[in-house]
């Protein structure tokens, strides 16, 4: 019977500014055993470590000169989506370490039960890690994707369906992060003026003196006839050349001949147009029906490399 060959050793990579603290954790890690450690100085370095070899880990501290754990953590979810980052917390860092969970880190654990936590926090974050990383090679296989939904007249709903978009486009090739995040930015602007505008038939001049008047008016007609029986209806194509969403309100439309200019660039500091504005600059093509209360958008891959 053939003995199965050891696994290689997981790496993981600890960023803090104390050498003391390095040692100590590399030596705990060591005696859990199946860990490859890396180490870096500050933030700056962890980051030119990832780009050699991106680690299952980062085990980062929070204080640390040049660029802190803050930072690193805003940094690393955004060009390294896959890889987590666990915090090391010491006292009078209990503030920053949660904006940095707010920001995306995965874990943390205190300085001073390390011994004692360090083993259970990256086993769960490691287990974590393993089914993320085999959900995006799924959907790294994805060639097309179609989807409809069915919206009530609730802004909170809009976020999360942007950030399922914005996933899509990445996944299927479109776009990449910067491109889905634009792209994402013209969605939210056609769900919510679908919402704002079309079911709830509130107009962007209550906006002139704030934005008071706008959302109270708009909190009353969600739960008034014949507004809050209105629903957006949203239907999603997605290759990896095109994407085409479909954003339908049931309200009354509006004069599609008014729409503003899309080379005015005022309407960047007025509250009505802006959204359109957006739209049109951050997608490919932009398509309203005769009676203004359905709009395509369009975005097709960017030959020039941006995206």
């Amino acid at each position: 019977m053939t003995t199965p060959a050891p696994a290689d050793p997981t790496p993981i990579l600890v960023v803090d500014d104390s050498v003391l603290e390095r040692r100590y954790v590399t030596r705990l890690l060591d005696q859990m055993g199946g860990w490859r450690v890396g180490q870096a100085g500050n933030g700056v370095e962890a980051l030119e470590a990832i780009a050699k070899e991106a680690p299952a880990v980062v085990l980062t501290d929070l204080q640390m000169p040049k660029m802190d754990g803050l930072v690193l953590v805003e940094k690393i979810r955004g060009r390294y989506p896959l890889v987590p980052v666990v915090l090391m917390t010491g006292g009078g860092s209990e503030r920053v370490a949660v904006d940095a969970l707010r920001a995306g880190a995965a874990d943390y654990v205190s300085k001073q039960a390390l011994a004692h936590d360090l083993a259970p926090v990256l086993e769960r974050v490691l287990s974590a890690r393993q089914a993320e990383h085999r959900r995006y090679r799924v959907l790294a296989g994805m060639t097309r994707r179609a989807s409809q939904f069915v919206l009530e007249n609730d802004p909170a709903l809009v976020p999360p369906l942007v950030a399922l978009f914005r996933e899509d486009l990445i996944q299927v090739g479109l776009c990449d992060l910067t491109g889905a995040t634009r792209a994402g930015v013209a969605l939210e602007e056609a769900l919510l003026n679908a919402v704002y505008h079309g079911n709830l038939e509130v107009s962007s001049d209550l906006r002139q003196n704030g934005d008071d008047a706008f959302h109270r008016l708009a909190a009353e007609r969600r739960h008034e006839a014949p507004y809050r029986d209105r629903r957006v209806r949203v239907t999603a194509r997605l290759s990896p050349d095109r994407a085409a969403f479909v954003v339908a309100d049931e309200g009354p439309g509006f004069d599609v001949s008014k729409l503003p200019d899309p080379t005015d660039l005022d309407y960047l500091l007025r509250p009505s147009g802006r959204g359109i504005l957006l739209m049109r600059a951050f997608m490919t093509d932009v398509r309203y029906n005769p009676t203004g209360n359905r709009v395509t958008l369009v975005k097709t891959k960017d030959r020039g490399g941006e995206e």
